[in-house]
């Protein structure tokens, strides 16, 4: 085991241990069922679960009811046929090509504010670095006027509470009031506080990038991967998204009967895809050089119609970032696991230049 991979399994092993373990004990088989849950692993049984068995998008427990639950409104996750494509098309003009472009320099002034430090000398806190930079341009992305860290804050705590309501957990006493004081802080940073759909961008945008950025950067570090950032950085990202999976498990519930790689789902059954899995980031390494197949790599960001419209915007952020890394090839000086997010990550990451 290399010395980044004993450094990211760390994330894992702090933040969520007991359901992290559980999926660790089962990812020999592609598909296990445990009572009224199924543990889909392998890469098939991940692409059946969201292509070809009916979903639930408002079920308890889901990352659609969490949703609704945050912004006490209709969604993208509750909505169907016409409804659900029309949104999902305006959310590809806003985050396609043009607007990717548009949204660029929004984030390219936070990392030459941010990283400048290094070039002194001094140490800096990616963690910070990454939430000041998702707020910022998630801020610029909904055309809020509010400072880019407080949005980041408010979408981390309420994610984090909705997470422990819809991921597979013990209960705790107090959740769902600490769920919904944490969407009203949020909410009331909006512009429209009942848009849901400015709500789910946030905390979605927002948390992906806090988690992924930093756990990229320290891959890079311990392994010695930041020349690549310069020679095929497009690539290096590719692989970087592909081995953190930010996002390690889908929770969905089935609508109707189905079949994950060939095993029987029945209607009501809770389905835990994990992606992490099904893209081998738990046995394959990071390698520019010998990349995982595309088809693999971009299930990270889902499949079908429930891929991710925000793809495009995280590997472009991600990908700027690293190349604006590597030439201070930064090296990793402490490193604290955040124990109560909802994505598993670092709460901080503190870095000083290698050379």
């Amino acid at each position: 085991m290399t010395r980044a991979r004993r450094r990211d399994r760390r994330v894992y092993l702090l933040s969520h241990p007991v359901l992290f373990a559980l999926l660790a004990a089962t990812r020999r088989r592609p598909v296990t069922r445990l009572g009224g849950t199924v543990l889909a692993h392998s890469r098939e049984a991940f692409v059946d679960g969201l292509t070809r068995v009916p979903l639930d998008r408002t079920a308890e427990g889901t990352t659609g009811g969490a949703a609704g639950q945050l912004t006490g409104g209709s969604l993208l996750f509750d909505q169907e046929g016409d409804a659900h494509r029309g949104t999902r098309r305006s959310l590809a003009d806003s985050l396609g090509a043009d607007g990717v472009a548009r949204l660029r320099p929004t984030w390219q002034k936070v990392l030459e504010r941010r990283l400048a430090p290094l070039a002194t000398g001094s140490e800096v806190d990616l963690v910070d670095v990454a939430a000041d930079l998702a707020g910022t341009t998630a801020a610029a992305l909904l055309d809020l006027d509010v400072d880019g860290r407080e949005l980041a804050t408010a979408a981390r705590n309420a994610a984090a509470a909705g997470a422990r309501e819809h991921l597979p957990s013990p209960p705790r006493p107090g959740a769902r009031r600490t769920a919904q004081a944490a969407a009203n802080h949020l909410n009331a940073l909006l512009a429209h506080p009942t848009d849901g759909l400015a709500a789910m961008l946030a905390v979605a945008a927002i948390n992906t990038t806090v988690a992924a950025l930093p756990r990229a950067a320290a891959w890079c570090a311990d392994d010695n991967l930041w020349g690549y950032a310069e020679t095929a950085p497009d690539t290096l990202t590719t692989e970087l998204l592909r081995v953190t999976a930010p996002t390690p498990l889908l929770p969905r519930v089935a609508a109707e009967n189905g079949q994950v790689a060939g095993r029987p789902v029945g209607k009501g059954d809770r389905l835990i895809l994990i992606a992490r899995h099904a893209v081998d980031a738990h046995r394959r390494n990071p390698s520019p050089e010998h990349p995982a197949p595309p088809q693999t790599a971009q299930l990270v960001f889902g499949a079908g119609p429930h891929a991710c419209p925000g793809a495009r915007l995280a590997r472009q952020q991600l990908t700027d970032a690293l190349v604006a890394l590597a030439a201070h090839r930064p090296v990793v000086i402490r490193a604290k696991v955040d124990r109560r997010s909802a994505l598993p990550g670092w709460s901080s990451l503190t870095v000083r230049a290698g050379r």
